[in-house]
């Protein structure tokens, strides 16, 4: 035993212990700085953090009051920002770009409402590029340094050839070591400077010589989600689609939307037809997707304010059903719960917000008394419906009671979206039919992967109310399994994740699922919680050598390289793949396509023509557009 223990203790000594540089560290442990890494494939992945952090800087010094441009290109992986603020002291070009904690950001003189104040975003982008390359032009000289994986490679300082306007410029191209296989998808991108513009009225930002610019704020950003038809301003939109169908769902408002802007706050809000609620909140210009103390006080707020105004105690769920909103602050010292501030954490603004919220929302329904009818209407109406749902939920449960007491074609994980850390990681895998899903069960991680298996094709839920999706045993288990029976707040998995074969059939369930999700959980959608699995197409192998291809090219090339007498087996469906096989598709290698949506006034449109009564459209659209793969 002895013997055992001073080994041990040999083996832990000094030289062990490590000390990283701070641009090491950040390479090291890249999620601490910039959340998940992905592939460009969803909004929130590394290579639009990188981008996010360059372009904050450059909004700062436009808050600050210097500069009306910024000129962002994203081209073949590469990102090019200039700006004309203030540019950076010369002097200390090398260091704020290197050097944690180092910058202006901590002096309120300088910003005062910045996104950035934590030292970091700019060296993240530095140490996890390769190439990464800043000019700082002042008073008519300019310094400029060259970096590679946040190693100085070289610098220079002294008069440019050509004057140049005061202001900074970053180009910078994500370290393949870290991003491997990334690419930039053009539409996050401008969703993004869309926002960057509708934060920050009188600002010009020109994406790829494509210029966006806002005079209205938040009001814009509404109008430009809805798609508010020309007469809006009348009133309300009407309740058909571009498909036909009367009593499908509109994105129009229902009354035009109430805007006010404060010294440090700003909101936007209105009523649709649509089902759910839908926010977008932002911290400094910085989108927070998931919230945060502002958002929950501008919800206080405005419940607060409605009561106020109509001298009636509505239920918060009456009143916020079909709500569409935009709330945004701005604060000296923001307080985030992670480092890509996603989620805000001040507790200190609340009751300031809650009662300008409130006095902003009441002073506009006195000022707007035909817009007040109609929200008035919207909240009895919505009544109506909760009484009605809460019957058929009632009858739906007793039902669901004499089947069993546990769910239907769940097999459920252990952790869920309310057990910390852990939870965030579940996911569970809605697949069609036993034969898919016995595979998956298979090869799960029981911990934090769950199955649930429909009998085949769902009922197209597109256009018919809501009570339906209650006298639908199968979407109703499934919406028991999600933890959505009640509303989207009780969702119980991290991922949603749509796992059909690669046929025809397939994808007609995919087109069910996604237009029940669309219908009446929109804002799953628009959360980023429901995604698409992707499996293999084909198995190529050898005696040496298996490999597994996702598209024809791929099985060609590989064909190509391991020689014409590979065996090629084309997977007709997931109950194909043998549960050996399929561990390493749902694994840490696992392939998911984020399903997302460009702006809300979209989802009408695409649903009401896929899904809707507009057969012999639908048939002229397919037959223009056939491709014949005999």
């Amino acid at each position: 035993m002895a013997a055992k223990k001073t080994a041990d203790s040999r083996a832990y000594d000094e030289s062990k212990i490590k000390t990283l540089s701070s641009l090491e560290h950040i390479r090291l442990r890249t999620g601490m700085y910039i959340g998940r890494l992905g592939d460009g494939g969803n909004p929130d992945d590394g290579i639009y953090v990188l981008l996010k952090e360059v372009v904050d800087n450059a909004i700062d010094e436009f808050i600050m009051g210097n500069g009306k441009s910024v000129e962002i290109t994203v081209k073949d992986g590469k990102v090019l920002v200039r700006d004309y603020g203030r540019g950076i002291p010369l002097g200390k070009l090398v260091e704020c770009v290197s050097v944690i904690n180092t910058g202006a950001k901590y002096n309120d003189e300088v910003f005062q409402f910045s996104v950035g104040l934590n030292g970091v975003g700019t060296k993240a982008v530095n140490a996890l590029s390769s190439h990464f390359r800043i000019v700082s032009m002042r008073d008519g000289e300019a310094a400029e340094a060259v970096f590679e994986r946040g190693v100085l490679k070289k610098q220079h300082r002294g008069k440019p050839k050509t004057p140049q306007k005061t202001g900074t410029y970053v180009e910078f191209i994500p370290d393949s070591e870290i991003f491997p296989r990334y690419q930039f998808n053009l539409e996050f991108v401008e969703r993004r400077i869309k926002n960057y513009s509708f934060l920050n009225s009188g600002l010009t930002l020109v994406l790829n010589g494509v210029s966006y610019t806002s005079k209205r704020g938040l009001l814009d950003l509404l109008n430009e989600e809805l798609g508010e038809p020309d007469n809006a301003a009348d009133g309300a939109g009407k309740g058909k689609n571009a498909a036909g169908d009367e009593d499908a769902p509109s994105a129009y408002s229902l009354y035009p939307i109430a805007y006010y802007k404060g010294e440090h706050t700003e909101i936007a809000f209105t009523h649709t037809n649509n089902y759910g609620e839908q926010y977008f909140s932002f911290v400094n210009g910085q989108f927070t997707s998931d919230g945060g103390t502002h958002l929950s006080a501008f919800k206080e707020g405005y419940l607060k304010g409605v009561q106020a105004f109509f001298k009636k105690d509505y239920r918060s769920e009456d009143v916020r059903e079909g709500v569409i909103a935009a709330v945004a602050v701005k604060l000296k010292e923001p307080v985030f719960e992670s480092q890509t501030k996603n989620k805000l954490g001040n507790s200190d603004i609340r009751g300031p917000l809650v009662a300008e919220v409130r006095a902003a929302v009441e002073d506009w329904l006195h000022r707007n008394n035909d817009a007040a009818k109609k929200l008035e209407q919207k909240i009895l109406a919505n009544e109506t419906l909760r009484t009605e749902l809460s019957a058929v939920k009632k009858e739906a449960r007793e039902a669901a009671r004499k089947i069993a007491l546990k769910i239907p074609k769940l097999k459920d994980c252990k952790f869920h979206l309310d057990d910390g850390v852990k939870g965030t990681l579940s996911t569970i895998f809605i697949t069609e039919g036993d034969s898919a899903a016995g595979s998956m069960v298979t090869s799960r991680d029981v911990m934090t992967q769950a199955i649930f298996a429909l009998r085949g094709k769902v009922e197209n839920m597109y256009a018919k109310k809501r009570a339906a999706i209650y006298k639908n045993e199968e979407l109703f288990n499934l919406m028991m399994a999600l933890g959505i029976d009640n509303d989207v707040s009780g969702l119980r998995y991290g991922r949603i994740v749509i796992a059909t074969d690669a046929d025809f059939d397939g994808f007609h369930i995919r087109n069910l699922l996604l237009t029940f999700f669309l219908s009446y959980f929109e804002e799953l959608v628009t959360g980023g919680k429901i995604f698409i699995l992707e499996t293999p197409l084909f198995r190529v192998r050898t005696k040496k050598e298996t490999c597994y291809c996702y598209t024809d090219k791929e099985r060609d090339d590989l064909v190509k390289r391991l020689g014409a007498s590979s065996e090629v087996t084309r997977f007709k469906g997931l109950g194909e793949i043998s549960p050996k096989e399929f561990g390493q598709f749902i694994g840490q290698d696992i392939r998911l396509i984020p399903v997302s949506v460009s702006t809300l006034k979209a989802v009408p449109q695409v649903l009401g023509f896929y899904m809707g009564k507009n057969t012999p459209e639908r048939r002229e659209y397919i037959m223009k557009n056939l491709v014949d793969t005999l």
